[in-house]
This record gives structure tokens, sequence and C-alpha cells, in this order.
């Protein structure tokens, strides 16, 4: 069977704003930049293995103080011109001065990307050390989205924590994070990933409350390898569910078991939110694309299989 359709000509790149409120739901997919030459060979092939589902979009990260910068770009750059897909560019504070900053927009614009995930991201070093602002730079993602507005017609996402961010001293004063990333310019947020459907419905709860009403796209990361995701929890703060731990430690040699499991869970989870309202689903991918298409084909239906 054919891949997606490729395209090589220009065409208007097309904002998340627009498409988010087109009133379908949104899916979408993230990558991050491959460190090798083979590791991009496996992100091209997940690229392609998911261009066909026709996501909203998809987003690529954005290294530590800007150490994936250039392979970012180039690869935001391909996606826009060589694929039929609608590239969201992850951008943070972290290590770069806001004349670093304004170098990275403009080519993020000269690579016709309009689409601008804004985040303060984690300290150099990890989540764990204390944050501290480049002398030249910006303290937090809302003056970041302030920025990216400021130097032309973009659209910015933002990030959400269904849990509260590590570093906030409360649920509610993370809410008032949230609505401050709004009020500066923020069109859409796109949450960490987290295991409890109703963590996500308190968090939209209290956006709301503080009328912080922009799309809130629920995070989800379906589980393929127990010990690595709990790392993953360990650093982002998220409650790995001590259940669903040993559920998958009990059968962690079989990696076909624990993908099982993982889309088993992960398909109800999404359901629970997509039948709860929410806009749509952002599945982190690991570049991978196995079992994202599996819980996008449960949740959407046969129509969505992929041979």
């Amino acid at each position: 069977m054919a891949s997606g359709p490729a395209s090589t000509s220009p065409r208007p790149p097309r904002s998340v704003r627009e498409l988010l409120t087109g009133g379908d739901r949104s899916f979408s997919f993230e990558f991050f930049p491959p460190k090798t030459d083979q590791g991009e060979q496996q992100l091209w092939r997940a690229i392609r293995e998911l261009e066909p589902l026709a996501p909203t979009f998809v987003s690529v990260t954005y290294g530590a103080g800007g150490s994936t910068r250039d392979r970012t770009v180039r690869i935001i750059a391909r996606i826009a011109s060589d694929t039929t897909l609608t590239p969201v560019a992850h951008l943070t504070c972290v290590g770069h001065s806001r004349a670093e900053l304004r170098s990275v927009i403009g080519a993020y614009a000269d690579a016709g990307v309009r689409n601008v995930l804004a985040l303060r991201g984690d300290p150099e070093g990890g989540p764990n050390q204390p944050w501290i602002r480049h002398p030249e730079g910006l303290d937090h993602a809302d003056e970041l989205v302030s920025l990216v507005r400021e130097l032309g017609d973009f659209c910015v996402g933002v990030a959400a924590f269904p849990e509260g961010h590590p570093e906030a001293v409360s649920l509610d004063s993370d809410a008032e994070y949230l609505a401050a990333k709004a009020a500066a310019g923020a069109d859409f947020a796109v949450t960490q990933f987290f295991f409890d459907a109703d963590d996500y419905f308190a968090l939209r709860d209290r956006a709301e409350r503080l009328s912080c009403d922009m799309p809130l796209i629920p995070g989800i990361m379906p589980v393929t390898n127990v010990r690595q995701i709990q790392r993953f929890a360990a650093l982002s703060g998220a409650a790995f569910p001590p259940a669903l731990a040993e559920r998958l430690l009990a059968v962690e040699d079989d990696p076909a078991t624990v993908r099982a499991i993982g889309v088993e869970v992960a398909t109800e989870l999404c359901q629970k939110l997509l039948d709860g309202g929410a806009p749509g689903l952002h599945f982190y991918t690991l570049n991978r694309s196995t079992a994202t298409r599996e819980i996008y084909a449960n949740v959407v239906g046969p129509v969505a299989r992929v041979s």
C-alpha cells in the first residue's frame, strides 16, 4: 500500500489555531530530533507511517539549551516542505538570549513554519536543578509567548500540567501561570503526559474558573517500555500508577505483552478524555509509530487502521 502523499511545491502554512476551531477533534503527534543518522532514519519512517492518518499537526521538540537547535530547524523545515503535515516547532528559553531566540524564530519563519510551542524548558542539568535565567534572556514562558507574537503572525502553543508543574507551589498557582500564558497570546496548550483522566478534567476546571478557555489538548504517552516511562514520570513529576507498574513489571521481559497492555491502558484513557469533552489527543510517539497507530485505530475506528 502506498504511503501518504507528499508535496514539494510551496503551500501556505496552516495555523493550528484555525485547525482547532474547525470543530473536529484534534489528533497530533510529537517527535524528537535524533542524535544519529540511524535515529533520523527511524524518525522519518515513523513520520511516513503516521502521515496517512492526517493528524491535525505534528510537533518536534527542542533540546535543552538549544542542543538540537540546528537539527530541529532542519527537520521542521523538511516536514513543512516535503510532507502534507502541519509542523509545530518547539522553542525554549533555556540558555538563550533574546537575540538568539529572535534568530531561531526567524529561522522557523524562513522555513515556512508559523506554529510554535513556546516553553520555558527544563533547567540546564535537568529538571531537578534550579532555574537560572540567561543574563539577556527570559524567565517565564509567557514572556516567550509575547516575544513570538511580536515577531510575526505566529500561532503559539504552550505547555500545561494536569498534576501541576514540579516547581508550582499549588495547583491553583499553576493554573494562574497557564492563564498568564493565554493572556500573553497563547492560542492552545498541550499537557504533560499523565495517567488519570480526572487530573486533566480538574486542570480544565481550574483554567475555566480563571476565564482561560483556550483548547487544552491532553498529552498521551503509550507505555512500551515500563522502566523508561517510570524514568520519564519521575523527571516530569507525573504519578505512575502503582497498579499499572506492577502489572507491567510482571511481564517486562515480554515486549509484545508490555506494548499490548500499554495500548489497552492508553486507549481507555483516550476514550475517557474524548467522552469528557477533550478537544483531541496529542501522542508522545518517542519516534515510533506502532503503538500510536494501534491506539489511534482503537479510538477513531476501523477507518484509521493502517496495513
